[in-house]
């Protein structure tokens, strides 16, 4: 019998979920009381599913297992794995979790797609078994993008955390288990900072929105593909690594490089930042570009799958 995905909350990435679980052959069951959520759903898999057969199916897998109930207990009933989706805001969370923890069955890990909210704080009103509610943060497109951070908190014990790393492999993803829980965990944190300092850079005058994205795609961003920043610089060092690359760019850590301080949103920053990212877009809906970027994201896994770190013989690496 295949394994379950029960998803609560069917926005972007509710539904990223959904389509990654049906890729990999699983059974999903999904409630969103919103009006329309089933439609929007079936046409988001119906969207993704091109995608999903060039970068692979697993067997068995089909947009027809997908199956909407009307109700909290419906949807967990059966689950191996519970995905939350709802929106971020702390309490409504602390209200969904705390439903779903007193209805799945006590073994069942909870997963909160939740963005920056620390696992502690969400477990607060789960009284059945709170440990089992953790963090499970996906990347959009969650259904091309396999990087999912686990963060377990006060109350979870390892064995939950590992039971909820086999669940998510099942899923082909990658779980990048955090050794602490912090407000936006690791990925959301390094992106934030670029974020910051984008939008400084777009504020002061020195950039367009279209000038910095063309900075990452052919610069840093095809690096970042394969290594990230601390292997990056690793390199720069030369022969003698990251060791002489501190030794020769260390001081540069004094110079004023950046400013993570977030400038002010005013009405002129936010006009330039949403007529710079139209002015990219070039009329074309989002649909349009979400087809262009998985089209691209399919053929760029294939070519990096074959220099990922088990590719080599280093197993157990992320």
């Amino acid at each position: 019998m295949s394994p379950q995905l029960s998803v609560v909350g069917t926005g972007v990435i509710g539904n990223g979920w959904i389509a990654r679980a049906l890729a990999q052959g699983w059974d999903v069951v999904a409630f969103d009381p919103a009006a329309g959520a089933e439609a929007r759903t079936r046409a988001f898999v119906d969207n993704a599913w091109e995608s999903l057969t060039r970068l692979g199916l697993a067997e068995g897998a089909d947009p027809a297992r997908l199956t909407f109930v009307d109700n909290l207990e419906a949807v967990v009933e059966g689950a191996d794995l519970i995905q939350e989706n709802v929106p971020e805001r702390l309490e409504l969370k602390r209200e969904i979790l705390a439903r779903l923890d007193a209805v799945a069955a006590p073994e069942t890990i909870i997963g909160s797609s939740t963005s920056g909210f620390k696992p502690s704080d969400l477990q607060q009103d789960c009284t059945r078994t709170p440990g089992r509610v953790i963090v499970a943060h996906p990347f959009n497109p969650v259904y091309l993008l396999p990087l999912v951070e686990l963060v377990g908190g006060s109350v979870t014990v390892p064995a939950e955390i590992d039971t909820a790393r086999d669940l998510y492999q099942t899923l082909a993803m990658r779980p990048l288990v955090v050794r602490r829980e912090i407000e936006g965990h690791i990925a959301d944190r390094l992106m934030e900072a670029l974020w910051r300092e984008a939008l400084h850079l777009v504020n002061d005058g020195v950039a367009t929105t279209e000038e910095i994205d063309a900075a990452v795609v052919y610069g840093c961003g095809l690096r970042w593909s394969l290594m990230g920043t601390f292997l990056t610089f690793h390199l720069a060092g030369g022969d003698q690594g990251m060791r002489h690359m501190l030794e020769q760019f260390g001081p540069a850590l004094k110079l004023p490089w950046t400013r993570l301080e977030a400038p002010a949103l005013t009405d002129e920053l936010i006009d330039r930042v949403v007529k710079g990212c139209e002015f990219q877009a070039a009329g074309r809906p989002v649909a349009e570009l979400d087809r262009r970027r998985d089209d691209f994201l399919v053929e760029l896994l294939a070519l990096v799958q074959k220099y990922w770190p088990e590719a080599e013989g280093l197993e157990g690496r992320i």
